[in-house]
């Protein structure tokens, strides 16, 4: 039985996770919880899977859980704010560490769980995109594996097994196009929150679901492909295929194409990241070429969906810029959803700062340097929305 912490357990990685440990019961169990501010489903949660310890991100919530969970026995050791997320991914016998929290935020329990000897299955992308060049090291320093638990990571994981070295040519990312895919480019000056978080194939959290209408989700995939893969970024494409069944192929020297297809559901990369090496049987719904019918496949508009071209140069430029671009990022999204600036200002915002980090940008960036570059982005944002006029663009940013 494999010894489990989870990191996120409230969100969409996190349930769909607790939903494969209920179904495998003799699999796997749950050594830590840590989660956002959710208190009612945390302590179902609790309850249900028995963790040793529990960490809330909100510091006021905490005598809320400790109320809603005084009747369970034996009582998990509870904690608060991100030094109790950073304990809960260090402690125990956890033999993997799932993380699943959003954003540049699950970067430091990422960095304890690793010292602490934990395999990672990373559903947590900006690990690697701001943290891959402090990441990468740590991870071959203590000798855990880093196994990809998103879909397209994942298939492409699924895809090299067996493979001999040397043997990888070119991958390729597939992308649903979004909520805007069918949109006019036109069209795009009208988009509301609501429009932005209706996802045409999958079930994903708000913020994620916006970063797949602007395509910046592929283009932030491209730079958690390079570190994770080796490959240059030349030699990692996206391509538009709406049906979301294939998750992504890899090209090998021969010109052989290997494909991993499968509905578009998160389970199944949850389950092979958990279980890796082993297969293990489910009595999920099985994959249906005749029903499906047909599968397409177009290239990608970069006219509507300019997010790819800024993730390949800030890729491209290394160091800390794509730190910056996460970042800038996150806080472009999270001002859209507070519908503090509009749908076409998000590429705007993370372009200006990207393009005032371009003479700051360390080559070879310390944990340090990422994270006050995170910061500094985040409020270079903030600084670019000031600018908006009717908040509609921005204006004299140059």
């Amino acid at each position: 039985m494999k010894a489990i912490t989870l990191l996120g357990s409230t969100g969409s990685i996190g349930t769909q996770t607790l939903d494969i440990v209920a179904q495998y019961p003799d699999q796997f169990r749950i050594v830590g919880l840590a989660a956002g501010n959710n208190v009612d489903l945390l302590a179902s949660q609790i309850r249900q899977f028995r963790p040793s310890i529990v960490a809330i991100c909100s510091q006021e919530k905490l005598p809320e859980l400790k109320e809603a969970i005084k009747d369970v026995a034996p009582q998990p050791i509870l904690m608060a704010g991100d030094a109790g997320v950073i304990e809960v991914a260090r402690y125990g016998d956890a033999q993997t560490v799932v993380t699943g929290i959003v954003g540049c935020a699950g970067l430091l329990p990422t960095i304890a769980a690793i010292e602490a000897g934990k395999d990672i299955a990373l559903a947590n992308k900006e690990t690697l995109i701001a943290g891959g060049p402090v990441v990468l090291p740590l991870i071959k320093k203590h000798g855990v594996k880093l196994l990809p638990a998103d879909s397209e990571h994942s298939a492409i994981f699924q895809c090299l097994q067996g493979l001999p070295d040397g043997g990888l040519r070119r991958i390729l990312l597939t992308a649903s196009g979004g909520a805007f895919r069918d949109w006019a480019v036109e069209k795009l000056a009208e988009v509301t929150v609501a429009d932005a978080i209706k996802h045409p194939n999958w079930s994903m959290g708000r913020k994620i679901t916006v970063d797949s209408a602007t395509l910046m989700n592929k283009g932030l995939e491209v730079i958690e492909a390079h570190f994770l893969f080796g490959l240059d970024y030349e030699n990692i494409e996206i391509v538009i295929h709406p049906q979301s069944i294939i998750h992504s192929l890899i090209e090998l020297q021969d010109t052989s194409v290997l494909a991993q297809l499968g509905w578009p559901d998160m389970h199944l990369p949850l389950l092979y990241a958990l279980s890796w090496p082993d297969r293990i049987y489910t009595n999920w719904e099985r994959l249906d070429l005749v029903k499906i019918g047909s599968l397409s496949f177009c290239e990608p508009d970069h006219q509507k969906y300019p997010c790819m071209k800024l993730a390949y140069a800030a890729g491209r430029a290394g160091g800390s810029m794509p730190a910056v671009l996460n970042a800038a990022n996150e806080q472009a999204v999270a001002l859209f959803l507070e519908e503090k600036i509009q749908f076409l200002d998000i590429p705007r915002c993370i372009e200006w700062v990207c393009d005032r980090h371009e003479r700051d940008n360390r080559a070879n960036p310390s944990l340090d340097d990422i994270l006050t570059a995170d910061k500094w982005a985040r409020q270079e944002v903030l600084k670019a929305t000031q600018q908006l006029e009717n908040h509609s663009r921005i204006i004299s940013l140059r």
